[in-house]
Order: C-alpha cells, then sequence, then structure tokens
C-alpha cells in the first residue's frame, strides 16, 4: 500500500514539473486553462495503473460504416478528439461523421490480408501544434502501419493498448512532450521497424532488449536516459542509430562489430562516453556517418579505422580533431 502512494505522488510530481516546463517549449505556450485541462486527464490516467480508462465515447445509431474495422476507428479518434486541448490550425475540424477516411491526417487503405475490407491505415499529423494527449482508445487501430504526429505539443505516457497495433511499422512521436520511462509497449510491437523518440522528455535506462528487435532505424536521440550501451547492440539490424544528447556512460562494446551487414550511420555524439573505441568499429564496412563529438573518449585511435569506408573514416578522424 504505501509503495502504490509513493509511485502515485511521484507521478503527480512528474506531472507538475511537466506542465511547468512545457509552457515555454514549443512556439506556443500551453495556456493555464489548457494545461488544467490537460493535468486532471492525466491524473485520471495514473489512477490505473494499467492506464485501462477511456473517453466514454458513444456511437449516434444514426451513423453507418462499411465495416467493424471504420467504426472502431471512429471510437478510436473521436476519443482523441475529446483527449485534445488545442488545435490552433483545426486539424480535427473535419473530424465529424462516420466518414473516417475523410477525415484531415487520416489515411485509409485496402486491409493486407483482405482487400474487399478498407481500413484507417496510417495516421499523419506532423506539424500540426496540438496539444493534447493519447488515449487508451487508440489501441483500437488495430490495422495501422503509420503513426506520425511528430512537432506538436502531445504529453504525457504512450497508451498500453499500442500493444494491439500489430501492423504498425512506423511510429514516430518525436518533438513532442512526452515524459516517463521508456515506453516498453513498443517491444511489443512485431511489426514495427522504424521507431522515432527524439526530443521528448523520455528518462530513465533504456531495455537492452530494444537493440534484439528486428528494427531498421532507432532514433532516442535528445531525451533524458541514462545507461550503459549493453553489450547486446551488435544484435539489432539497424541501419541507421541515434543515441546522442543523452548520457549513455561506459565502453562502445565489442560487439558493435557484428552490426557490419547493416549499419550506415551511428550518432553518439554528447552522451559522456569516455572510454576507447573498440578495434571491432574497423569492420563496419558500410559505414558512411560515424559522429562521437563531444564526448570524453581517451586513448589512441585503434589501427582498424584504417579498414573503415573513406567517408566514415575520415568523418571520424575530423571529429576526434575536433572534440576528442
Amino acid at each position: 500500500m504505501k509503495t502504490g502512494k509513493i509511485q502515485f505522488l511521484s507521478h503527480l510530481i512528474l506531472l507538475f514539473l511537466l506542465f511547468v516546463a512545457a509552457r515555454g517549449y514549443s512556439g506556443r505556450g500551453l495556456t493555464s486553462p489548457e494545461a488544467v485541462s490537460i493535468r486532471q486527464r492525466q491524473l485520471l490516467y495514473y489512477r490505473d495503473e494499467f492506464g485501462d480508462r477511456g473517453e466514454k465515447i458513444t456511437v449516434d445509431p444514426s451513423l453507418t460504416f462499411p465495416n467493424s474495422h471504420l467504426r472502431n476507428a471512429y471510437i478510436a479518434l473521436q476519443a482523441w478528439k475529446q483527449a485534445i486541448v488545442s488545435d490552433p490550425l483545426n486539424l480535427t475540424g473535419t473530424w465529424v461523421g462516420s466518414n473516417v477516411c475523410g477525415y484531415r491526417g487520416v489515411f485509409c487503405a485496402p486491409l493486407p490480408s483482405n482487400h474487399s475490407l478498407t481500413v484507417v491505415a496510417g495516421i499523419d499529423i506532423n506539424h500540426a501544434d496540438i496539444a493534447g494527449f493519447l488515449p487508451e482508445e487508440l489501441g483500437l487501430l488495430t490495422d495501422l502501419a503509420l503513426f506520425h504526429i511528430n512537432s506538436n505539443r502531445f504529453c504525457g505516457t504512450i497508451p498500453h493498448r499500442f500493444d494491439r497495433l500489430r501492423l504498425l511499422f512506423e511510429l514516430d512521436l518525436s518533438n513532442n512532450r512526452f515524459a516517463g520511462k521508456f515506453p516498453t509497449v513498443v517491444l511489443r510491437l512485431p511489426s514495427l521497424k522504424y521507431l522515432d523518440l527524439r526530443f521528448n522528455e523520455f528518462e530513465g535506462t533504456v531495455p537492452s532488449e530494444l537493440f534484439d528487435k528486428d528494427l531498421d532505424a532507432i532514433f532516442i536521440n535528445s531525451n533524458r536516459f541514462r545507461f550503459v550501451i549493453p553489450n547486446n547492440i551488435g544484435n539489432s539490424p539497424v541501419s541507421v542509430i541515434v543515441l546522442a544528447n543523452n548520457r549513455f556512460g561506459g565502453c562502445l562494446p565489442a560487439s558493435i562489430g557484428n552490426m557490419s551487414k547493416t549499419l550506415n550511420e551511428i550518432i553518439l555524439m554528447n552522451n559522456g562516453l569516455r572510454s576507447c573505441f573498440p578495434k571491432e568499429i574497423g569492420l563496419l564496412k558500410k559505414l558512411t556517418v560515424l559522429d562521437v563529438s563531444y564526448n570524453e573518449l581517451v586513448g589512441p585511435l585503434p589501427n582498424e579505422i584504417g579498414r573503415m569506408p573513406s567517408a566514415a573514416r575520415e568523418l571520424y578522424l575530423l571529429l576526434q580533431l575536433l572534440h576528442w
């Protein structure tokens, strides 16, 4: 019981700090009523540790839908609309009625497993400057392949029911105000290939399981993560990985050499790295971008640097001359 109270109080403190800091974060700060509204909704959210609360959406009996998938999409999008407190571009102004495929920022396509069914396959509301949070009903969008909401003012945490998005291929939550621990729900998305969490307020450790997922791109830079880069980073099949502007201490594991078949770009700048580079760095034959600037690396350059592609080798040496 005491642990539960402490956790709840910690959530309250987190929310308070989040909304105090949020006012100066984007081009348009939240008004006081907007901040209060979001805070009240998020307090309700945190009262259930599983985030299992809804917006109590009712469907007008006069509305008709081509199939149950689009009916569920209607419920999800109306719940999301209720969770929005500021929409200066009025993007969600079109989110009215049963024609969800006509909603701005919503894209429909035939279901891959049944082309006779039209479903909501993508959401792209990048750069809309919308403030609010993500309700659990978004888990009803089970046919979603793309979810792009970068450069808005969404806050809070990522819905637990996102793990129902079994077809989700790209998830871009960058440049918002999300906070809390690493959203482990993303580890339960079997189709995910592109993960972008950069420029938020996530904190704490990053689970090593992230590097065991079959991802093509990982962007988690510019958060508040603190952890030692795990030995299994070499298991990741990514072509691009950006970890910059966090605090990833310790050594760069020798297993990085196992990424030679896929890795094109790795950016580790400003992370507080203090170790020497492993000689296995020379195995990265496809590498074209290597940025380890603004760290505290020590020791000699490994001779294996000479085996790297010329473009990456030149960039690497330049960065070391400037910032080693």
